[in-house]
C-alpha cells in the first residue's frame, strides 16, 4: 500500500515545469517562510499590506525577530532562530512562560539552508562562503509569486483536495497540538 495518495501523483510531474516556470516564495534566501507568512498574517488579520519586513537581530545573527504595529501597540511577533543554540533559547523561554512569539521559524543550520552540511564547503570542511554569496544571488534572481496566484497550487486545491474550504483540506492541511505527558526517557534532552 502507497502511503502517497495516487490522485496526488499527478501534480509531482517535474517533466513538464521549464525554466520560466520556477518560481520562489517571498523571502531573502530559501528558507524565508517567515516573510511570507507574516506578510499574509498581516493583511489577513489586520488588514495591513507589507512592503518590506525589517529584521531585528536578538542575541546574534541567527536569532532574528519580526513585529508588527497597530496604534501603537505590537499585534505581531515573529522570530527566525537557526542553529541548535538558538533552538535551545526559545525552548528555554518557552518553558519559562516567557515566550512572545506568534510563529517561529526554525533551522538547524546556522545561516540557514544554504549553509547547511549537504552544501558545498571549502577542503577543510568549512562553509564555501563564495559559493554560499553566489547561491544567495542565483535564489534572489527566481521570480516571486504567492502561493494562492500560482495555477499549480490551485489546480491541486481543486482537483485533489476538494476545494479551499473543504473537509479534506482540513484533514490533509491541518493539525492540532496537545499536551505531552512528561515521562524519564534515555532521550531526555535538558534544555
Amino acid at each position: 500500500s502507497s502511503a502517497v495518495d495516487p490522485s496526488f501523483c499527478c501534480f509531482l510531474r517535474f517533466d513538464e515545469i521549464k525554466e520560466g516556470d520556477v518560481v520562489r516564495h517571498e523571502g531573502k534566501r530559501s528558507d524565508g517562510y517567515l516573510e511570507h507568512i507574516f506578510k499574509h498574517a498581516a493583511k489577513e488579520l489586520f488588514g495591513m499590506d507589507v512592503k518590506e519586513i525589517t529584521y531585528k537581530a536578538l542575541k546574534n545573527k541567527d536569532f532574528q525577530e519580526v513585529t508588527l504595529e497597530k496604534d501603537g501597540e505590537t499585534v505581531l511577533r515573529f522570530a527566525s532562530a537557526y542553529g541548535f543554540r538558538n533552538i535551545q533559547n526559545l525552548v528555554l523561554k518557552l518553558k519559562k512562560g516567557k515566550f512572545l512569539y506568534h510563529f517561529v521559524e526554525v533551522l538547524a543550520c546556522p545561516g540557514g539552508c544554504l549553509n547547511g552540511k549537504g552544501q558545498a564547503q571549502t577542503e577543510d570542511g568549512k562553509p564555501d562562503k563564495a559559493l554560499l554569496s553566489q547561491m544567495e544571488e542565483v535564489y534572489a534572481a527566481i521570480p516571486v509569486r504567492l502561493p494562492e496566484t500560482n495555477l499549480h497550487v490551485q489546480k491541486m486545491y481543486q482537483d485533489w483536495l476538494e476545494g479551499m474550504d473543504s473537509k479534506k483540506a482540513q484533514e490533509t492541511l491541518h493539525t492540532q497540538y496537545s499536551g505531552v505527558n512528561q515521562t524519564a526517557s534515555n532521550l531526555d534532552i535538558k534544555w
